[in-house]
């Protein structure tokens, strides 16, 4: 008798320990600004550097920032860490890898913010800004060669695959709707290129960690 009642103590005890609260911080957002040489970003270590350099400058300190880019070696799915991810308001963008690359994901015009906790222009805004690098199929892997030489080049030739972050595109475009899959540049990977689809050469960062 007396054993019954120690243990159930014990799991009085334990119902009382507050469960831990979800970090909701930061762990997504949309760059403010790109590396200003269009998909030229110095590769996936330029870009990861630039994700981490425009956190801190937010704010935001102690995670591991990666750009969602694909290339050649490596999918920009496999790179992100686990989840859950959250915009600078503390809004969910998605629980985990698999929900991001579903129907289940929260990424829209309203969401995809920032790391300044800013909107980024759309489709009907001036300028429109919503094509996102990304290098990727739907499903979070390397679209072939749409990497701009692994985020290395600004030229006129190659091609990078875009999303679109508000959703919105024209009808004629059955991907028009994809954040990370909606179509290719026009023109090469240069600044001007990346703009003429509508696009500043922004791109997506995901906390790792």
């Amino acid at each position: 008798m007396k054993r019954l009642l120690i243990v159930s103590a014990a799991l009085a005890g334990a119902m009382l320990v507050p469960a831990q609260a979800q970090d909701t911080s930061m762990s997504f957002f949309i760059t403010s600004v790109g590396s200003g040489k269009g998909a030229d970003l110095g590769g996936l270590e330029g870009a990861d550097a630039h994700c981490a350099q425009l956190a801190e400058a937010a704010g935001v300190t102690g995670k591991t920032w990666r750009a969602y880019l694909s290339t050649d070696q490596v999918n920009a799915k496999d790179r992100i860490g686990s989840g859950p991810w959250f915009n600078a308001k503390g809004e969910k963008i998605a629980d985990d890898v698999a929900s991001l690359h579903s129907d289940a994901n929260g990424i829209t015009k309203e969401t995809g913010l920032t790391e300044k906790g800013e909107v980024v222009k759309g489709r009907g805004d001036q300028p429109n800004e919503h094509d996102i690098l990304t290098g990727t199929k739907a499903d979070g892997t390397v679209d072939g060669t749409n990497t701009c030489s692994n985020w290395t080049t600004s030229g006129a030739e190659g091609a990078a695959m875009l999303g679109h972050h508000d959703r919105k595109g024209p009808d004629t475009l059955p991907t028009a709707t994809s954040w990370n899959a909606a179509h290719a540049s026009r023109g090469g990977c240069s600044q001007d290129a990346l703009k003429g689809t509508g696009g500043a050469g922004l791109f997506y960062c995901f906390a790792a960690n």
